[in-house]
This record gives structure tokens, sequence and C-alpha cells, in this order.
């Protein structure tokens, strides 16, 4: 496995000057930095002019459609950022607004104006104004002097070669060579100003485009509903599909061999030896379905055990570390274990991965749990798919699962599970 630690090969989670400076994240941060005070300001006009001119022609008719205008306008600007901010960024913002009525222009209106997500979009919109302008400053003068002093032995050359004679600052070499060194200290200044400023626009992006506390909680909660009846289903599928069939040969066997008992004892024997066989067989299914359930070594002997007998049955080297020093609640090592358990059925399957590690500890927030592979990469979250399912697993106690899987590999879910709820 690489030597560099589990927790740097999260998004933004780079440490050290070449770290910071080498990660693509920063260079998908640092464009976005530097337009988003354009942004604001074309957002701020926008809506200045926007609002003021359909709050006034309320009083006639055409005012009405013309907020629902605005409003849609802002409210997809918003989206637009939502989706910005997992690009440049690497933070993902679902869409926290209400489902939309089916008709009528009263219903939508309300649907629009009575959201607070639409407010709060809004409110992100009108601070992008003095934010953006901020981070474009910062961004424009530090990449500017880093790359102006870091090209000085550049432009001496030039100018030597040139013959051309001009009173600079800097007219010698000795200089330009500080200058240069002093550049490169620049640049990486600005590449963790960077990542600050990222990390700070971020949060606020957060908080402003992921709706309110009581929102988060009720897509929650709806998840995990929708989490669970899915999960119901597959057991009843897989019960109906499995053990009740082979039951149900058996319990055919069983009365044909009853039948032929005094008649044709031979015939008889081999049937109850049928018999036999399926309820094995049976017994096999419903144990590996109780084991899909929750498996019992998870609640007799931890995590630490329970993801040792899953790493042992990985088709590669597996490297497991379970750093808890109290056991969680048993629905956080329930979610963990099987959050493991679908990421290394998916390296399995999908990666190409030679080796993976699986790393368990405990912070301030509650349990994280970080699957690892050196495979191909590019895996993504689908509606319907297995890392989507895990999501709303993890989303049944308020946990968040994160994906970092680019094209090339290493791939990375990383699930952050409270254990208070």
């Amino acid at each position: 496995m690489p030597s560099v630690a589990l927790k740097d090969r999260v998004p933004f989670g780079a440490r050290g000057p070449l770290g910071i400076v080498v990660d693509p994240m920063t260079w998908r941060a640092a464009p976005y930095l530097l337009i988003t005070g354009a942004t604001g300001i074309g957002w701020f006009v926008v809506l200045s002019l926007a609002l003021p001119a359909s709050l006034t022609l309320t009083v006639v008719w055409v005012g009405v459609p013309l907020m629902m205008a605005t409003v849609l306008m802002w409210r997809g600007g918003a989206m637009l950022e939502r989706r910005l901010m997992h690009a440049a960024f690497g933070v993902k913002i679902a869409d926290p607004y209400q489902s939309r009525p089916e008709r009528g222009v009263g219903a939508h209106l309300r649907w629009l104006l009575g959201d607070a997500a639409t407010w709060q979009d809004l409110g992100y919109l009108l601070m992008l104004l003095p934010l953006g302008l901020v981070e474009t400053a910062v961004s424009v003068v530090l990449w500017f002097t880093a790359v102006t002093l870091i090209i000085q032995p550049l432009l001496m050359s030039l100018w030597v070669a040139a013959g051309v004679y001009t009173e600079l600052t800097i007219d010698s070499w000795p200089g330009a060579l500080v200058a240069m060194v002093f550049g490169t200290l620049v640049f990486v200044l600005a590449a963790y100003l960077v990542r600050g400023m990222a990390w700070l626009h971020g949060t606020l992006a957060t908080v402003l485009l992921g709706g309110s506390q009581e929102e988060r909680l009720r897509a929650s909660r709806a998840r995990g509903i929708d989490a669970a009846e899915a999960e119901r289903r597959r057991i009843e599928r897989d019960l109906h599909d499995g053990a009740q069939q082979r039951l149900l040969s058996v319990a055919v066997d069983l009365g044909r061999a009853q039948s032929k008992f005094d008649s044709e004892p031979e015939e008889a024997r081999m049937l109850i030896a049928q018999a036999h066989a399926g309820t094995k067989a049976a017994i096999a299914e419903l144990r590996n379905l109780a084991r899909g359930i929750h498996p019992a070594i998870l609640s007799d002997r931890g995590l630490d055990a329970a993801l040792s007998g899953l790493a042992a049955r990985a088709p590669v080297r597996v490297d497991v570390s379970v750093e808890l020093r109290e056991r969680p609640p048993a629905a956080v090592e329930s979610i963990a274990y099987f959050i493991v358990a679908e990421s290394l059925t998916n390296m399995a399957k999908h990666s190409g991965a030679t080796e993976a590690s699986v790393t368990v500890l405990r912070d301030h927030r509650g349990v994280v749990v970080d699957v690892w592979d050196n495979g191909i990469g590019g895996a993504v979250v689908c509606p319907g798919g297995g890392l989507s399912g895990l999501a709303d697993r993890a989303a049944t106690i308020d946990g968040v699962l994160v994906l970092h899987s680019p094209v090339g590999g290493p791939t990375l879910v990383r699930a952050e599970l409270p254990c208070e709820w």
C-alpha cells in the first residue's frame, strides 16, 4: 500500500506544501476564486434590477409572471452554484427544494415563495458580491506577484539578450534569483490561501445552499425510510426465490417418499436423501440471508473481528485498522459493516485493484470509515446503485458518504457516521 496516510487521500485533504500545490483540487478551485468576484457583481446587478421591477409590477398582472421568472432565475443560479461547488471544491450539495405542485399558478407561487430554500438561495447569491470581491482580489494579487517574481530570471535573460537597459528594481542576476525563490514561497502561500478560501466558501455554500437543518433532517429520514423499504423487499425476494423454493421442494420430495415407502423403498430412500440435501441447502440459504441482515460476529465481537472476516474473504490483500476505544452504537456498527462489505464487493467486481485498506477511527464527530483501493477508479454514485444505497443507509442516522474516485484511481469511500442523532 502507498506510504501516504489514508486521511491524505480525501478530497481537499492533502498535507504539506508539495501536496497542496500538486493536488488537482487546488487547481480546480483557483479559477473559480479568480472569477467569483465578477460572478458576484453580475448577480448583484441582475437582482438589483429584476427584484424592484417585479415587485413594483405586482400591482398589475404582469408582475406575477415576472416575479415567478425572477425567483426561478435565482434558483437556477443557485442550482448552478451547487454543481460548481462540486466541480471546484469537491463539496456535494443536494437541491433542498420542496416537491413541485402539479398545476395552478397560485400553488406554484406558494411553492416558490413559501420554500425557505428559495430565500437562502437569494442570500447566497447576494453574499457572492462581498465574498467574491475579496476572494478575487486576494487571488489576483498573490498569483500575479508569485508569477512575476518567479519569472525574473527569464526576464533578465531576455533583457540582457536584447540589450535593453532600464531602471528596474531587480537589475542583477543575484537579485533575480532571490526574487524567484521568494516568488516560489508566495506561490505556495497562494496555494494554501486558495485551499483556505475554498474551505470557507464551501462551508458557507453548504449552510446556505443546503437548506435548513430541519429540511436536511426531513430528507435524511425520507431516504432512510426508502432504504429500509428497499431492504425489506430484498429480504422478501431472497426468501421467496431462495429458501422458500428449496423448502417447497423438500416438502414435495418427502411427500413422494411417503407414498413410495412401502411399494418402492429404494426410490423412497433416494427421495429422502434428496430432501435431506435440500434441507441443508435451505439452511445455508437462510444462514447467508441472516448474515446479510446482521452478521452474528458483528454483534458478538464487534467491528474489528467482523471487518477482518470481510477482508479475509476478499480476493486481494486488504489491510484493516480499527481504532475504537469503545464500541459505537449498534446502528453505527451495522452501517459501517455494510459500507465496507459493499465497497469491497464493488472493488472485487469493477476496480481491478491489487490491494486495499479499511480504516475505522473515532473522532469528535463520530465514527469515520475509510475504504481505499488502488484500482482504476471512475466509480460514480448512480440512483438505485449500490453506492447510492450506502449513502441512504448512512443518511438514516444523519451520516454522510463521500466518494473520491478519479479516472485512473485510486478510489476512496469515506463514511462519517455520528454516534448521536
